[in-house]
C-alpha cells in the first residue's frame, strides 16, 4: 500500500447541549494519510447518497472543496447552484455562469453557478459547476468510534479529471482547510453552531504555547479576486534560532508587505519547508556549524536537499535523529516552535546508501511566501487552529510525550 496512517484532524469538540443525541459530546474525526509516492496527505470522509467513501487531497489554504464529477459520480441528493443565485453571489467566487449542452449531469447544466478549482500543488486551475450534495464525517467521543454524522448540502466545485494531476493516485478531490466560509470547518462550524475551529492530531492533555493567526490581504490563487485576502493561513515567525543561537537573516523578508509577499504559512501543498534562498543559507550553515559539535561531517547530499550526513554517524533519540534544534521564534522570545529531529531531518536510503537529510529547501530568491512551513514539519506535532480568536496552538513534537499521531485507537462502532 503505498498510504500510512499518519495523523487525524479533529473539528471541534462540542457540548451534550450543543444538540441531540446523536451527536452529544462527540468530535468529528478524520483519519489522515500520508501517500508515499506524491508525500501529499489525503483525508477520508463520506460523500454523495448512498454515502461513499471518499478519499481527497488535504489543503490548509484552499477556500473550496472540488471533486472530480465526471468520473463515476453517482448520487441521487446533487443539486445545481442557480448562477445570480443568493447562494452564488455568498461563495465569492463566482466569476462566470456554464452552460452545457451534453446530457445533464453533476459537471453539466445550464445557468449554473460556477467555479474556478484550483490545484494548489500544480498550481492548475479549471471552470467548472458549483454544486452541493450530502457529506459525512466520522465521529468519535474519544473513546469509541460512533457513526458518520450527516451535513446535507455541503457546496462545492466540480472538476474535470486533469486537475488531479499531481496529487495522490486514489483521491477523487480537494478537500479545503482555509478561512473562507465554504471550507469544511466552517461547515461543520455553521452547521452546529460551534466554535470555527479544528486540530492537528489527537488533542492531549499538553500545554500549547500560541501566536496569532495573520491575515494576508492579497490572495494568491491562480485567479485573481479584487479585494479578497488570502484563505491561506500565517504565523508571526520574527526570527530563527538553531541550537538555541540566533541567526542573521533580513528580519523584513518573515513580514508580509502590502502586495502580499514574505511572511511565513503553513502548507500541506508541500512535503518540506521551504525557504527564501538567503533564510536558507543562513539555517543551512548554522545548522552545518552547530551539527560539528556533535562530531557531524556532511556528506554528499540528494537533491532536493544540500545537507545529508550518514545515517551511521547519527544517534537517533526519541524525537528522532540527534542533531541541532531548530527554533521558529514568534512574538517573544519565549513563544517559539522547537523542531527536532524527527520533523527537520529524512532519512534516504537506495543504492547502497543511507543518509539522513536536513529536510528544507531553497525556494530561491524573492519568492511570493518567505517560509512555508510543509507538511514533514508538522507532523507528530499538535496545531490547534481557533479560527475566532484567530489564534494557533501549538507545540513541540508529540514523541517527547512518548506516543505518535498514528496511536489514535478510535475504538469499536458503538
Amino acid at each position: 500500500m503505498p498510504f500510512h496512517s499518519l495523523f487525524l484532524f479533529f473539528f471541534c469538540s462540542l457540548s451534550p447541549f450543543s444538540f441531540p443525541s446523536p451527536a452529544n459530546a462527540i468530535s468529528f474525526v478524520a483519519p489522515i494519510d500520508k501517500d508515499n509516492s506524491t508525500l501529499l496527505y489525503s483525508l477520508t470522509l463520506y460523500l454523495k447518497t448512498p454515502l461513499q467513501l471518499t478519499r481527497l487531497h488535504l489543503d490548509l489554504g484552499a477556500s473550496f472543496t472540488w471533486v472530480d464529477c465526471d468520473t463515476d459520480y453517482n448520487s441521487s441528493t446533487y443539486q445545481h447552484i442557480p448562477c445570480g443565485s443568493p447562494l452564488c453571489s455568498s461563495i465569492g467566487h463566482d466569476l462566470a455562469c456554464s452552460n452545457c449542452y451534453n446530457p445533464p449531469s453533476p459537471s453539466c447544466a445550464n445557468n449554473t453557478c460556477s467555479l474556478f478549482p484550483e490545484n494548489s500543488v500544480t498550481r492548475k486551475t479549471a471552470i467548472s459547476n458549483a454544486i452541493s450534495d450530502s457529506l459525512a464525517l466520522p465521529t468519535s467521543n474519544g473513546l469509541t468510534q460512533g457513526p458518520p454524522l450527516l451535513f446535507p448540502s455541503y457546496v462545492f466545485s466540480c472538476s474535470p479529471p486533469s486537475l488531479l494531476d499531481g496529487l495522490a493516485n486514489n483521491v477523487t478531490g480537494l478537500a479545503a482547510f482555509g478561512w473562507s466560509n465554504y471550507s469544511l470547518p466552517a461547515k461543520v462550524s455553521d452547521t452546529f453552531s460551534v466554535p470555527r475551529s479544528f486540530a492537528l492530531y489527537r488533542p492531549l492533555e499538553i500545554t500549547c504555547l500560541h501566536t496569532p493567526l495573520i491575515l494576508n490581504p492579497v490572495g494568491s490563487t491562480v485567479i485573481t479576486y479584487a479585494g479578497k485576502p488570502s484563505d491561506e493561513y500565517y504565523i508571526n515567525v520574527t526570527s530563527i534560532n538553531v541550537n538555541g543561537k540566533p541567526i542573521q537573516i533580513n528580519s523584513s523578508l518573515l513580514a508580509i508587505d502590502e502586495n502580499g509577499f514574505g511572511g511565513t504559512k503553513l502548507s500541506t501543498a508541500t512535503p518540506y519547508t521551504i525557504l527564501e534562498t538567503s533564510i536558507y543559507n543562513a539555517v543551512t550553515d548554522a545548522f552545518v556549524n552547530e551539527s560539528s559539535t556533535l562530531n557531524l561531517t556532511v556528506t554528499n547530499a540528494v537533491k532536493p536537499f544540500s545537507v545529508c550526513y550518514s545515517a551511521a554517524d547519527i544517534v537517533v533519540t526519541r524525537v528522532g535523529p540527534g542533531v541541532p534544534t531548530i527554533d521558529l521564534v514568534m512574538q517573544s522570545d519565549d513563544v517559539f516552535w522547537r523542531v527536532f529531529g524527527s520533523n527537520s531531518m529524512v532519512r534516504i536510503t537506495g543504492n547502497g546508501g543511507d543518509i539522513w537529510c536536513l529536510g528544507f529547501v531553497d525556494s530561491g530568491v524573492n519568492p511570493r511566501t518567505s517560509v512555508v512551513i510543509g507538511g514533514h514539519l508538522m507532523e507528530d506535532n499538535l496545531l490547534q487552529f481557533d479560527l475566532v480568536s484567530t489564534r494557533l496552538g501549538f507545540t513541540s513534537s508529540v514523541l517527547l510525550k512518548g506516543t505518535t499521531c498514528s496511536n489514535f485507537n478510535f475504538g469499536s462502532k458503538g
